[in-house]
């Protein structure tokens, strides 16, 4: 199996992030572009929340890189592994800004959210999460 380009896993998340809301009811609107601050914009029973989708192409990837800094408050987080490796359905992990704030390990010059720390109940699949208010 050939490798997709880098850009085209961040591209792919969100566009599976995108399909699960809409089969879930909500109305969605994404933004494309390198330059944005909000991937999704979704909106369900007159709730609307804005997402910021971080994707992983393979499993075996220890997690999503991502600084501190640059989480936003008030905006909902979906990590996504894609599971190409294993030719699997997308695994989702559904967390608040502040959930992905606390989850960060921030190092010198780099940040990442391990998977390890995003598989509980808590996070994996919790699409009810965002009909919650933050």
């Amino acid at each position: 199996m050939s490798e997709i380009p880098s850009n085209s896993t961040g591209l792919s998340g969100e566009y599976f992030v995108a399909a699960e809301l809409y089969r879930r009811g909500w109305l969605v609107g994404m933004t494309i572009g390198n330059a944005k601050s909000v991937d999704v914009f979704a909106e369900k029973d007159d709730k609307r929340v804005a997402i910021q989708v971080k994707a992983i192409y393979k499993r075996k990837n220890v997690g999503w890189p991502i600084m501190l800094n640059k989480i936003k408050n008030g905006c909902f987080y979906i990590f996504v592994s894609l599971n190409a490796d294993k030719m699997e359905h997308p695994v989702y992990y559904i967390c608040t800004s502040k959930e992905a704030s606390s989850k960060v390990k921030q190092y010198e010059t780099r940040g990442i959210i391990y998977l390890s720390s995003l598989n509980s109940e808590t996070f994996k699949g919790n699409w009810e999460k965002l009909e919650k208010k933050l």
